[in-house]
């Protein structure tokens, strides 16, 4: 007997073309601050935090707050995230995930205005601006990601690399080869972050504003989902 299938309209959210511009915006985010302001991680607390411990151990009070800073905006952007997800997720005209990207373009825009003096405001609001969107957006072609960091892209790849060897199913392979393809997205970002801060200073971070604003207007589109 043969299977009907029905289409629905899915969430272009969770799609990879979507995702695309998100990822490389993500990477752009991370390289910006680091090339251009005072080698803060936006999206890398991990990293953020070693430096922090690092100079708190020393006794510079001064590199202590450059690291905390960021660490605590992350947290931040986490929790508006949330509460934006919990009020808006019933909307229907525009997406709750829509509003999140429209104010990390905003924030980020007014980022490019900011001068070196006060980079450790700047590294606040990118950092507040990584966590809204790690928060948001968790997951491509159905699968739990991360489009600001790579640590559990890695193991989620490698994971599923290794159960393919094993199983030899195809599906876990095209799973696996998601995974690599975002870290490779992000390392583009992150490259073109370098070239852009190089290039324009301060200001190269509205290409960011650009990418996002892209992935702003593509979640306006349904795509057709097959359900069995």
């Amino acid at each position: 007997m043969k299977r009907l299938t029905t289409k629905t309209h899915g969430q272009m959210s969770d799609s990879f073309s979507t995702a695309l511009f998100i990822i490389l915006s993500g990477g752009l985010q991370d390289a910006y601050t680091y090339c251009c302001r005072d080698n803060v991680f936006a999206n890398a607390q991990t990293g953020n935090i070693v430096l922090m411990s690092t100079h708190l151990f020393e006794g510079d009070w001064a590199g202590v707050f450059r690291y905390f800073v960021p660490v605590i905006s992350f947290m931040a952007g986490i929790f508006v995230a949330e509460c934006v997800h919990r009020r808006c997720k019933s909307m229907e005209k525009v997406h709750w995930r829509q509003i999140i990207i429209l104010a990390e373009i905003i924030l980020l825009f007014c980022v490019g205005f900011l001068p070196q003096e006060v980079n450790t405001f700047a590294n606040a609001l990118v950092s507040f601006v990584c966590a809204m969107q790690v928060q948001t957006f968790r997951k491509v072609r159905g699968h739990a990601y991360a489009s600001t960091m790579c640590i559990g892209n890695m193991r989620s790849g490698t994971d599923a690399l290794c159960a393919y060897f094993h199983t030899h199913d195809k599906k876990i392979l095209q799973k696996s080869m998601t995974y690599f393809a975002v870290i490779g997205v992000f390392a583009v970002g992150a490259g073109f972050g370098s070239v852009l801060t190089k290039q324009f200073g301060e200001r190269g971070i509205w290409v960011s504003c650009i990418l996002l604003t892209v992935s702003f207007l593509m979640m306006f589109v349904r795509e057709d989902v097959e359900k069995a």
